[in-house]
């Protein structure tokens, strides 16, 4: 099945690279191409894509509204958003998942990086590498003003979803923790999918964010080389 794609971004010559890759993927197809927020917007509405990739700083409406009202109309609710960013932007990154993105990536990825990443977006996961990515997440939602009642939050899970709920916010693919648990990857799905559903998310990105902002999910102290790591509190 062909993934269609919707890229959103005001640097052409940037779009334009990317719309060439894509389109010489067998299994993609380039849909539309937005120069701002509100042209993304109405372009999702008219296209349908399964993954838009979104700039963040783009001219009027900046990528993060668009992102917050394309996963908040219901007819696009097949549609995932994929963000494009910079270290520069990084307090952004909490925003674009609370608004509903799927993932992000930073704008020097490699060709076949950008290309796994659709996939990967497309089928449902939610995308937090590299690991200097991830821990750019957990910067900015492991602050104390933005931290939940991890019982108010989590109790409604059992402790086996609290466990993977935990892996898939340290960014462990269905795989990796089937192989942790020693259970298959389908089960580790279902898994998934009824700890987004007894806790009213869209995607296994904004698990995340109820991981780190519950406090399941806890930033390590830095080491000595500087470099932050995540740990888990169950």
């Amino acid at each position: 099945m062909t993934i269609r794609v919707l890229l959103a971004d005001d640097q052409a010559l940037l779009a334009g690279t990317f719309q060439l890759l894509i389109d010489s993927a067998d299994d993609m197809e380039v849909v539309g191409i937005a120069g701002n927020g509100r042209a993304a917007v109405e372009l999702a509405r008219a296209t349908k894509p399964d993954v838009v990739v979104m700039d963040i700083r783009m001219p009027g409406v900046d990528g993060l509204a668009a992102t917050q009202e394309i996963c908040a109309d219901p007819a696009l609710r097949e549609t995932r958003v994929l963000i494009l960013t910079t270290f520069e932007l990084d307090e952004y990154v909490a925003q674009a998942l609370r608004a509903g993105a799927s993932g992000f990536l930073g704008k020097d990825v490699g060709p076949e990086e950008l290309l796994r990443s659709i996939r990967a977006v497309a089928a449902g996961d939610a995308l937090l590498s590299p690991t200097a990515t991830r821990t750019l997440i957990a910067r900015y939602l492991a602050r104390p003003e933005s931290r939940i009642s991890a019982a108010e939050s989590l109790e409604v899970l059992t402790a086996r979803e609290r466990e993977v709920v935990a892996m898939v916010a340290q960014g462990l693919s269905n795989e990796e923790i089937a192989e942790k648990m020693y259970v298959s990857p389908l089960t580790v799905r279902t898994h998934v999918q009824r700890a987004m559903s007894k806790l009213g998310v869209q995607n296994r990105a904004q698990l995340v964010v109820i991981a780190f902002q519950s406090g399941l999910v806890r930033v390590e102290p830095p080491r000595e080389d500087g470099t932050r790591h995540l740990g888990s509190t169950r």
